[in-house]
């Protein structure tokens, strides 16, 4: 029997197709008629959970006898964001000969883009902090595609792709406040507890142990420390107990990590501020980000589809090497090059590959499954992964809507949460960078983390389109009654295994150090290149991990 996946896209299909007819429906409690079409996109789940279960029931996923194989130098397993950095160094050293194979029908994994409507929306991660100097990959990335430039002397971003004020804020008792850290009719003992973490993340700042990105960098014993506790417990540690403190710290490490403070590391909890985003204090003045942030880095680059704009510049002068659609079944390093099985989607047939050498750009749990005889460090890191599922919205509204009391409408607009139990991460609007003077019809990109729970995940999978549906209309429709009377459309993306979560241990990982540096024999024709080696997953880690697999391969 041939591993295939015609079965499960007419499942699908058929599925979709149901969830249309279904989608026109009314919610209780909402104003006017309500028709909300839509349903889930995307093929990663399909695609990843056919290859899964052919392994588990030894389903034969290999070509048919006589059939082509296809040769290249290098081959890269992998289209997200490593993979298409490491096609980008290689070709600045001259090597024109190498594939990318990507799962999805197109490259940047958690950094795509898509259109609802008609108006461009992300489909994962949306902005890019401006890169410091610890990130001279990332920033002659962006030098190359325009985005800054030196001027007198100094770094200037175009303005155009800087986000636009107002930024961020929080709906709060009642009312739109700016910024996220909860701050109208706080009390003087929530204002010393602000000041308290302010102190110790400056601390951080200035201890010139935090940055961005953390490839090859070792923690400081203080640091080691710190990853060894969850972050929940350091702030127990450190007497923090303020709940609007918490709630804002938990939603922080839910946004970069995919889950809270009770789960990720206290090294993470504080590299979330130390390493970029700093904390400012109600008092006004600049905590933690004054020794990382000036003129030239300060600010956050962001695109009405999200960081799908920087992938899909880094894919665009690939042309046809980078082939969509292919599911790796088995990687095989052989005496004399890496043998490589896929399965074409399109052509729902296997194909194999042969090349000198493979830059392996796939999430370690599928890497450790797909690689003939893998190393013993990448089965043990492997092992140690843990993996938040994340549900990204897109919801299409056909005008602008009405606005409660407060702040104005934001890029970044979040709930808060009393009891700190919501999944959801607010939503950013696409039309944001727009320079339209008069609001109309937009998308809301809405963002939830289900964290680490096993049935949250079972339940990302399980629960159908209009479950979903109603959750989030509910949970938008506390700040804007009248959202769901004016939503058209909504187009759910689930990411099973969105991103890694650095659970305490996690980031001092041997394995993951391992796998980091060049592969001993009889690895050697192997690099590693995926966000998953630095234990978090951002833009900059992955970027920074595929130039330097790409790099090491040209070499």
């Amino acid at each position: 029997m041939t591993l295939t996946l015609e079965t499960p896209v007419l499942r699908r299909r058929g599925f979709l197709a149901a969830a249309s007819a279904a989608s026109t429906v009314g919610l209780a409690g909402c104003e006017g008629p309500t028709e909300i079409n839509g349903g889930f996109i995307g093929q990663s789940l399909l695609r990843g959970h056919a290859l899964r279960d052919a392994l588990r029931n030894h389903i034969s996923a290999a070509p048919a006898a006589g059939a082509t194989v296809q040769r290249t130098r290098v081959l890269i397993a992998g289209g997200g964001v490593a993979g298409l950095a490491a096609a980008r160094a290689l070709r600045l050293r001259g090597v024109e000969d190498f594939a990318v194979l990507e799962l999805e029908d197109s490259a940047g994994g958690n950094s795509r883009g898509g259109q609802v409507a008609g108006i461009a929306c992300p489909l994962g991660a949306h902005y890019l902090p401006v890169p410091g100097p610890a990130a001279p990959d990332v920033q002659n990335l962006l030098e190359e595609l325009g985005l800054r430039q030196r001027v007198a002397g100094r770094w200037v971003y175009d303005e155009r792709h800087l986000c636009h004020s107002p930024q961020e804020r929080l709906f709060f008792n009642g009312a739109w406040q700016d910024g996220l850290l909860p701050l109208q009719g706080v009390g003087p003992q929530t204002l010393l507890q602000y000041e308290k973490f302010a102190a110790l993340v400056a601390a951080a700042v200035h201890s010139a142990a935090f940055v961005m990105p953390m490839v090859n960098r070792h923690l400081t014993p203080e640091q080691q420390a710190q990853d060894a506790i969850t972050f929940e417990s350091w702030l127990d540690q450190q007497q923090l107990t303020d709940l609007h403190l918490r709630w804002y710290l938990d939603y922080c490490c839910r946004d970069d990590y995919g889950a809270g403070a009770a789960s990720v590391s206290a090294w993470a909890g504080l590299h979330y501020f130390a390493s970029r985003h700093g904390f400012r204090a109600p008092s006004g003045g600049e905590i933690g980000s004054e020794a990382v942030d000036d003129a030239e880095t300060s600010g956050v680059l962001t695109w009405p589809e999200g960081n799908g704009w920087l992938s899909q510049r880094m894919a665009a002068p690939l042309g046809a090497r980078v082939i969509t659609g292919q599911v790796v079944s088995r990687i095989a390093v052989e005496k004399h090059h890496v043998e490589v099985d896929v399965l074409d989607v399109a052509a729902q047939r296997m194909q194999r590959w042969q090349a000198e050498r493979c830059i392996v750009a796939l999430p370690l749990f599928v890497a450790a499954r797909v690689l003939q005889n893998p190393p013993p460090a990448l089965v043990e890191a492997a092992a140690q992964m843990r993996y938040a599922p994340w549900l990204v919205a897109n919801v299409h509204l056909g005008s602008a809507l009405d606005d409660r009391p407060g702040a104005a409408p934001s890029w970044d607009n979040v709930i808060y949460d009393a009891q700190a139990q919501s999944e959801s991460l607010g939503y950013v609007d696409a039309m944001h960078q727009s320079l339209r003077s008069t609001p109309g019809p937009t998308v809301l990109t809405c963002y939830r983390a289900l964290g680490l729970d096993p049935n949250r995940r079972r339940a990302l999978l399980e629960q159908p389109w209009t479950t979903w549906r109603n959750t989030i209309l509910a949970e938008l429709g506390v700040p804007h009654p009248d959202l769901a009377a004016k939503a058209t459309r909504m187009d759910i993306m689930r990411y099973g295994h969105a991103m890694a979560t650095p659970v305490p241990g996690l980031r001092n990982s041997a394995a993951l150090a391992a796998l980091r540096e060049p592969q001993p024999a009889p690895w050697q024709r192997l690099q590693f290149a995926h966000s998953d080696l630095s234990a978090y997953s951002v833009f900059e880690e992955a970027f920074t991990h595929g130039h330097r697999a790409g790099s090491h391969t040209a070499a």
